[in-house]
């Protein structure tokens, strides 16, 4: 039906790690979306946070596939969509050669925001719904949670905004590494420096032992002047990028997150 109506690019969403999948169950239904011929996927991990949402205290934990488990999963995904012809983005996405997406990471303007990775890098965007985030300028902004506190700001003419930050000098430099990494799975450290007159080195000093763990376990390879993401370090590239999140190291103790697998 979207074909019938010329959407652009159709894409799936599918999500592992879910009770009781295997790597053949998900098999199935991977042929079953290949078939389909959509034009881009995104295979999340499922994200297990019982303490954040309560319908998530009905599944049992037993019930969840090991981490081993849903590394395979995905691996054999990688594997498969590669087979039928899709370019593995990173992280999470894939899409045909001919996809935007595909051609923006041939051409070095690939981005990455809350919802993905995207082709529009360098413009605002605005969430609309509960929770939603909005990334304006250097600033984020998050909606509220309930929908009574939602409409509540909606029929008295203000924003629906929770909470916000203004990104500061450091957070814009991490983003830009963070976002390279990801997007190119490769950081020319000079144009880094030039751009915000650091010594990449002096300035990273604490993330150099992390860095080099990385590269002990041959997930990228540092040459001085560039870090560049091995194949096998591509399907933790999330886990590469945590090296520089300065918010994640300094999270309290105990408090919740989703795992990278």
């Amino acid at each position: 039906a979207a074909r019938h109506h010329q959407f652009k690019s159709i894409n799936i969403d599918l999500i592992y790690g879910l009770p009781f999948q295997t790597v053949a169950s998900f098999a199935r239904t991977l042929a079953n979306v290949i078939a389909a011929d959509p034009d881009r996927l995104s295979v999340f991990n499922y994200a297990h946070l019982p303490q954040l949402f309560k319908t998530q205290q009905q599944i049992n934990m037993a019930d969840l596939p090991s981490p081993t488990e849903k590394l395979d999963i995905f691996q054999h995904t990688i594997t498969r969509l590669t087979e039928a012809g899709y370019v593995y983005i990173g992280m999470d996405h894939f899409a045909k050669p001919d996809d935007d997406l595909a051609t923006a990471q041939r051409d070095g303007t690939l981005h990455r925001n809350f919802q993905g990775y995207s082709t529009h890098a360098d413009c605002d965007l605005v969430g609309l719904g509960i929770t939603a985030i909005s990334q304006v300028a250097d600033c984020y902004a998050q909606n509220v949670r309930t929908l009574e506190d939602y409409y509540k700001h909606i029929d008295a003419g203000r924003l629906p905004v929770h909470r916000g930050i203004e990104l500061s000098p450091d957070d814009l430099l991490r983003r830009e590494v963070i976002m390279q990494l990801i997007c190119h799975m490769e950081l020319d450290i000079g144009t880094v420096e030039r751009r915000h007159g650091i010594s990449f080195r002096t300035y990273f000093d604490q993330e150099q032992a992390e860095l080099q763990t990385r590269q002990d376990d041959g997930l990228l390879v540092q040459d001085g002047n560039t870090i560049r993401v091995s194949p096998r370090g591509k399907l933790l590239i999330r886990n590469i990028c945590m090296v520089f999140d300065r918010h994640l190291r300094e999270k309290a103790p105990g408090q919740p997150s989703s795992r990278v697998i």
